[in-house]
């Protein structure tokens, strides 16, 4: 990316910044809640998006959607992100009908499908999944897409800790719920959040940005209960939308951010603050 050497912000057409134009993106995890909204901010921002998940999440009809309302040319392409191979065939098949690649947003994670067991009595077939998924996974899809972008000189990554790598849970916060965080989810979390950080410095010569978004508390039809919960504990007394993320995300791929990187945003309401 040219840098253009001048301290008069009046040459620079700062609305062009944040255009995604002509961009392609590849989002990991892309048809889940806030997946979703990475996919349609990117495309509204006029990125071409590859819709990267499980055969199970359906792709293709998410990418059919995108181009539909956005106008962008879209393509779905399932992948198992702790396999290393299908990691090589989603770059393989994105720059078989793109040509290259200019971002890549890992916004897949798993949390033991939602099995909240104490840390007691937690399984090691639920811990290796987690970690497997979510830092395996991570790890993966920048070393293969990310050392491409590394090697073509260019390129934005975004990866995606959680607020439990930046703070313990409050465990008060699923009082009279059925919902908890495991701390395998914690601890590939926090593996995220240092990889991020380490691949920041380790490409920063070669044009690479590495950032994270870090959200939390994104509302998909909680209880009524944690919700109540939440807000006790929020300083903006409210969980968060899936749509309030989506924003970082434009900014940190694009142009915008230029001389970002090794960065958390955090959509957080302020939860780390107090």
């Amino acid at each position: 990316m040219n840098i253009q050497r001048t301290t008069d912000p009046s040459k620079i057409d700062f609305k062009e910044k944040f255009s995604l134009k002509g961009k392609v993106i590849v989002i990991s995890g892309a048809c889940g809640l806030i997946g979703r909204a990475f996919c349609e901010a990117v495309a509204q921002f006029g990125g071409n998006v590859v819709v990267a998940d499980i055969p199970q999440a359906q792709p293709e009809k998410l990418a059919e959607d995108l181009r539909k309302r956005n106008g962008v040319e879209c393509i779905a392409i399932p992948v198992e992100v702790e396999k290393k191979s299908s990691v090589i065939q989603l770059k393989d098949k994105t720059l078989e009908t793109f040509g290259k690649i200019d971002g890549l947003v890992c916004a897949h994670q798993n949390k033991s499908h939602l099995k909240f067991d104490p840390f007691e009595n937690i399984c090691e077939e639920n811990w290796d999944k987690v970690i497997e998924v979510n830092l395996k996974g991570t790890f993966l899809l920048c070393q293969v897409i990310g050392s491409y972008m590394a090697q073509k000189g260019s390129g934005s990554i975004v990866t995606m800790p959680s607020t439990y790598s930046v703070v313990a849970p409050n465990q008060n916060l699923y009082e009279g719920t059925s919902l908890g965080c495991p701390a395998a989810y914690s601890a590939s979390k926090g593996g995220i959040d240092a990889l991020s950080r380490y691949l920041a410095s380790y490409w920063a010569n070669k044009g690479v940005r590495v950032n994270m978004i870090t959200p939390h508390g994104v509302w998909n039809n909680h209880e009524e209960q944690f919700e109540k919960n939440f807000s006790r504990f929020s300083p903006m007394q409210r969980m968060s939308y899936n749509h309030e993320v989506a924003p970082a995300l434009i900014y940190l791929l694009s142009d915008a951010s230029s001389y970002v990187t090794g960065s958390n945003m955090l959509v957080e309401g302020g939860w780390t603050v107090w």
